[in-house]
């Protein structure tokens, strides 16, 4: 087998790393802000400042995974070995950030709440930035790139299925009346199924590109040519606007269902298409299969449009005319009244088609960018190139949750679970749920613009890359 082809069972092996990680990350995108204003009981502000604070408490650990990755030696490899030492972990920190402390003190709860955070993105970026720096060492070759990544996607969809489609119908079962109970259980599972997927990543993957022979290895030059590179940078503000719009819209669209949209209309329209279901429960069925809908959209989608698209106009005009689209259709989101569920759902369907192309492009763009590196100063750093990218990550997620939590509490936004509210409060909502992350999304069209390597540049790179390191293995 050519040195840059990977057999179909190791792309499934290596794309289960991606789940394992999604059944926190989509927890915490969606779910997050949620759970620490009605079920922690904290103020949306309050939980807002908790999302905010963390990352930024974090913020040493990214660059600190990927120099302490980029120096790993073992005979698994460089990244590898990361996904076996973390996936203990993982489980533990993940489960204790949305377990109830059974403390009443408003403050106790908040610090608990942040410590927990802090903890769940510490070890997050521990497992996930010598994951991600794993795919851009795996293949060399753009068209399995992509292939990988859209493996890798469509088994994340089937994360964000299970996760946002079934988290609210699980908590209900396992909690019996006790939301507190439910929500331990249900990411119990979840914990006990990313330790799983870990594993098996671990085991099924192998690591193919290392860095020149001769490399000699500087902290320094590490800083310096991925802070200086226009791709990196690129890349950084691209996935720091686009999470921030994701959190932001993630966590509206929960309140959306439960505080905005007509619970009558809701439940009429979920009944028309046989679900069993009264006022009571439309929030929790109605946006259950709004997030189950918009995952199987997104699975379709990358599935069957992603790599036929990059093949053929290239990745960054890909991602330009999806994310493009993608804004529209979430701006359009303002205009459905209260009782406009069934337009809810369609313009969610389409927001989904469009955002679904872009999926697997960002991550195979940013291993092009280590490729670039590597390609302009003879030096390859994939997991500090990689770090940064993960830090903008969880940057954005902790912003669009401090950002959609300020907005909320600003417009009047009762907590601790209460199902009515003012007509301000549901105004605020109403925002965050479509403009505000409509506007983030253009903002990163914009960046993505100034992005470099178009498809005629990477083709030529990687021929010179391939051909630099035959003539190295040569010699």
């Amino acid at each position: 087998m050519n040195n840059s082809e990977i057999k179909f069972g190791e792309k499934v092996g290596y794309s289960l790393g991606d789940v394992g990680a999604n059944l926190a990350f989509q927890m915490m995108m969606i779910y997050q802000l949620k759970f620490y204003t009605d079920v922690f009981g904290l103020d949306g502000a309050v939980a807002g400042l908790v999302l905010l604070v963390a990352p930024f408490l974090t913020a040493f650990v990214d660059p600190l995974v990927g120099i302490v990755a980029d120096r790993t030696r073992t005979r698994w490899g460089k990244y590898r070995p990361w996904l076996l030492w973390t996936a203990l972990p993982f489980c533990l920190f993940y489960i204790l950030a949305f377990t109830h402390p059974g403390i009443s003190n408003a403050g106790a709860v908040a610090l608990y709440a942040t410590v927990s955070y802090v903890l769940l993105l510490s070890v997050y970026s521990f497992n996930n930035t010598p994951y991600s720096s794993l795919g851009g060492v795996l293949t060399a070759d753009i068209r399995e790139r992509t292939s990988l990544n859209t493996i890798r996607f469509i088994a994340s969809s089937v994360a964000q299925f299970v996760v946002q489609g079934l988290t609210l119908p699980l908590v209900s079962h396992f909690g019996d009346g006790n939301a507190r109970r439910g929500w331990t259980l249900t990411v119990c599972l979840f914990a006990l199924l990313a330790v799983a997927c870990f594993l098996i990543a671990f085991g099924t993957t192998r690591e193919r590109i290392a860095p020149p022979p001769h490399q000699r290895m500087s902290i320094r030059r590490d800083i310096s040519e991925t802070f200086t590179s226009g791709a990196w940078l690129s890349m950084f503000f691209l996935t720091l606007l686009l999470f921030v719009s994701l959190a932001v819209f993630g966590a509206g669209m929960n309140y959306y269902f439960q505080s905005y949209a007509d619970p009558h209309s809701l439940a009429a329209l979920l009944r028309h298409l046989g679900f069993h279901t009264t006022e009571g429960d439309a929030y929790s069925t109605g946006f259950s299969l709004f997030n189950t809908l918009n995952a199987v959209v997104q699975l379709l989608g990358v599935l069957l449009l992603s790599g036929r698209l990059a093949a053929r106009f290239g990745k960054k005009t890909t991602f330009v005319a999806c994310l493009s689209l993608t804004a529209l259709f979430t701006a359009l989101l303002y205009l459905p009244g209260v009782s406009d569920v069934a337009l809810v759902y369609v313009l969610g369907i389409l927001k989904s088609a469009c955002y679904a192309p872009t999926i697997p492009l960002l991550w195979a763009m940013i291993a092009d960018v280590a490729d670039d590196m590597e390609y302009r100063n003879h030096r390859r750093a994939t997991g500090f190139c990689f770090s940064g990218i993960v830090f903008a990550l969880k940057m954005g997620l902790g912003l669009g949750g401090a950002l959609a939590g300020v907005v909320i509490s600003c417009f009047g936004y009762q907590s601790g679970g209460v199902v009515v509210q003012t007509a301000s409060a549901a105004y605020g909502i109403r925002l965050v749920s479509s403009l505000i992350p409509a506007l983030l999304l253009v903002a990163g069209v914009v960046v993505l613009s100034r992005y470099p390597i178009t498809k005629k540049y990477n083709e030529n790179m990687q021929a010179e890359l391939a051909a630099r390191r035959n003539a190295a293995r040569r010699y």
